[in-house]
């Protein structure tokens, strides 16, 4: 099991800014091994398996129905965890079985400066492009009070003026602690339904982790994403009216993946075994905090659950300044990086492909200690640097101090997490119905560009790149770049998405017959507004002769070969549009639309590229015959594609040629009846080809017969030669 301990770092960047942010040092925990396993059946026990594998149970958890974590000791002295896995693993009735590692908060404290300003980080101003102009997004929407926000954390003060509970005309709900482990919680017990912040700080004897003090970490993510608003005092959250739903995972040395996978599933209205159902369901899940890991099979099950639930999990990227923690490396997540004012990636925050965009985590410009720290991401925290002080109206600070302080500068990429958090909060706000996947891409749709220079520099930094592996650290500040393989789709912007959320749903059902129904009646636009039109239209080189094109409802007759697509695009009665492919085969109709716009389950995965040559079969006699093939493919924005006859491009006097339209002209003479294949390969993704068989029969009275020994071995030799070996998805 790796576990890390948090220290107090600086980083300086190539201006000799100091931004100084906490970041994890590897440390080996002695004793048993802790791993969580998920079983087949939930009539297998977890105690049978431990002891097929040989290992001695020591203690075990039921998280929910078949997912397990278990305590063992292994079957070795100096058995690996690694080891321990695959003794699991292969139990057929282990359906997977991964660490219960350690996961640490993305934060950074480090002043004792008083501040109730400074949100800039919320404002337009064009001096500082990073921030997200919530105040124009505020004209459209402040947010709904019947939406719950979860932040899976180390719990919240309770009792601070500028947040507060429910109960107490405040935004914060009772929420849940879930940490199991008496040390970690810090409060004198395990589980409970407390999830209040008792302070996460390790003294020197402390072996687990180094000694650093209190964080209130959830505390300062809470503020952002909805401290009291409008209330004449201490800062703004993003959203003013949503309930903010504090889930505990976090305490002493960061928190269990055990733990934090229970709170996730609880956020989201599942049952946890051993727990109160929860009566406020979120949708959605903050979780600034992570460590280096590949993505565990743990992560990728829950995330998928909830995703099918429309539950948008938003995560911080990390702070090591080089490849994207775990579990913001996931798919489903929402995973974001970090960004100076001017747009520029700061130094500390990690980055890669796996980054769906960038918001503020704060930088300092100052250079050293007892300066100014201009840009720090302004929040509620506590004054306490053990345990909390009661009533504390505190806020963290702008001056750079040389030691962990609570009330410090706010750095860290735990703090870009939850303003994205907050966006998506006031989109859903907007428009209900939209699912996690339209959430993640509406949000890369209101996202502003990555500005191409850092302003004020008269030394520019470099290009970002993506990390080569996970030891290639850019610990200094960077220029993201526009591709979307290192800090995202672009820079969060709360006008924008909330925006993009404003457009309708296109939504289609499909039944498919003798013609295709296709239907986008169940399409829905955002509140108050109602669709007012809609337009079926062919796209793409396969034409679809379509009838009703401008109603709900249209028939097509689906292509006698090859694929063609149909779009419907629907507008509302604002003028806003949205839009959906259906995509057509001789045998198939599909879509990646939603039947009924409000339906939630969704898939970030982008359907596959395909493409088919037609006709699917042909004959041309050698000499004199021609013959025209079409390619059409789906799923692609560039359908050029390049020809190639037995994987020669645009063949040869000896198979035949074809032209860059498609026209095959036969060779002139062959000794007898052959085959030849053509192929229609995607320009855009080489991998993806189209093939066809056509048969070359020799011309009358051209001699032709059976073919001498030489001559078939000659033949044979061409189309070895012309055949080249290559990774291929064949589509007939």
């Amino acid at each position: 099991m790796a576990l890390s301990a948090a220290v107090y770092a600086g980083v300086i960047g190539p201006s000799s800014e100091l931004n100084p942010v906490r970041t994890h040092s590897p440390r080996n925990e002695d004793g048993v091994q802790q791993i969580i396993v998920k079983l087949r059946s939930p009539s297998v026990a977890a105690a049978n398996v431990v002891a097929r594998a040989r290992l001695t149970m020591r203690q075990s958890r039921q998280i929910v129905d078949r997912m397990h974590v278990i305590q063992v000791e292994p079957a070795a002295a100096n058995e690996t965890v690694a080891a321990t896995i695959d003794r699991l693993k292969n139990d057929p009735d282990v359906e997977y079985a991964v660490p219960d590692e350690r996961r640490y908060i993305h934060a950074v404290p480090n002043d004792s400066l008083y501040a109730t300003g400074g949100q800039w980080y919320l404002q337009g101003d064009p001096t500082t492009p990073a921030a997200v102009n919530a105040q124009a997004a505020w004209d459209i929407t402040t947010g709904d009070p019947n939406l719950v926000i979860a932040d899976l954390d180390t719990g919240v003060r309770f009792d601070h003026p500028d947040l507060l509970a429910a109960a107490n005309n405040g935004r914060l709900l009772p929420g849940y602690d879930f940490i199991g482990n008496t040390t970690t919680a810090n409060d004198g017990g395990g589980r409970d339904a407390d999830a209040s912040d008792p302070g996460d700080w390790v003294s020197s004897g402390d072996q687990s982790c180094d000694a650093q003090i209190s964080s209130w970490h959830g505390t300062r993510v809470a503020g952002i994403l909805g401290a009291l608003t409008n209330n004449a005092h201490g800062v703004a959250g993003i959203t003013w009216q949503s309930k903010i739903l504090p889930v505990r995972v976090l305490g002493k040395c960061g928190g269990y993946d055990s733990d934090i996978l229970a709170g996730m599933l609880w956020a989201a209205g599942q049952p946890v075994t051993g727990v109160p159902d929860n009566p406020n369901p979120a949708r959605i899940i903050n979780m600034s905090l992570g460590s280096k890991s590949a993505c565990p099979s743990s992560y990728s099950d829950v995330i998928g659950q909830l995703t099918a639930m429309g539950v948008l999990v938003v995560v911080s990227a990390g702070n090591e300044g080089a490849a994207v923690d775990s579990p913001a490396n996931c798919p489903g997540v929402a995973a974001i990086a970090g960004i100076r004012h001017a747009g520029t990636k700061v130094g500390f925050s990690s980055l890669g492909p796996e980054v769906t965009l960038s918001a503020p985590a704060g930088n300092c410009i100052g250079t050293g200690t007892g300066q100014p720290c201009v840009y720090s991401i302004q929040t509620t925290t506590n004054s306490g640097t053990t345990t909390p002080v009661a009533n504390d109206d505190a806020y963290t600070g702008t001056t750079i101090l040389a030691a962990d302080q609570p009330k410090g500068p706010n750095l860290g990429t735990s703090f870009a997490a939850p303003i994205v958090a907050g966006i998506a909060g006031l989109m859903v706000s907007a428009n209900r119905n939209l699912s996690s996947c339209q959430l993640i891409s509406r949000l890369k749709e209101g996202a502003v560009p990555f500005p191409q220079a850092s302003a004020g520099e008269a030394a520019q930094p470099p290009m970002c790149h993506p990390p080569a592996s996970s030891d290639d650290l850019q610990s200094l500040e960077c220029i993201c770049t526009l591709d979307g393989k290192t800090c995202g789709a672009g820079m969060a912007n709360a006008l924008g998405a909330v925006k993009a959320a404003l457009r309708p749903i296109a939504a289609v059902s499909i039944t498919q017959g003798q013609t295709v129904t296709l239907s986008a009646q169940n399409s829905a636009a955002a509140a108050g507004h109602g669709i007012s039109s809609y337009q079926w239209a062919s796209t793409g080189k396969q034409a679809i002769t379509l009838s009703n094109a401008t109603s709900a409802t249209a028939t097509a007759t689906a292509p006698s070969c090859g694929y063609g697509t149909v779009r419907v695009t629907v507008t509302d009665d604002a003028g806003l549009t949205d839009t959906a492919d259906v995509v057509l085969s001789p045998t198939t109709a599909t879509s990646t639309a939603p039947a009924n716009a409000s339906d939630k389950s969704c898939s970030l995965t982008a359907p596959d590229p395909v493409v088919a040559v037609c006709p699917g079969s042909a004959s041309v006699v050698a000499g004199s015959g021609t013959q025209t093939f079409t390619a059409s493919a789906a799923n692609v924005t560039d359908d050029s594609v390049t020809w190639e006859v037995n994987g020669i491009a645009g063949g040869n006097t000896d198979v035949g040629t074809i032209s860059s339209t498609g026209i095959y002209t036969a060779p002139a003479k062959v000794s007898a009846d052959t085959q030849v294949e053509i192929d229609a390969v995607l320009n855009s993704d080489h991998t993806v080809v189209g093939k066809t068989k056509l048969s070359v029969t020799a011309a009358k009275g051209s001699g032709g017969g059976t073919l001498d020994p030489l001559s078939l071995v000659g033949f044979g030799l061409i189309l070895a030669a012309a055949r080249r070996t290559r990774g291929v998805r064949h589509v007939r």
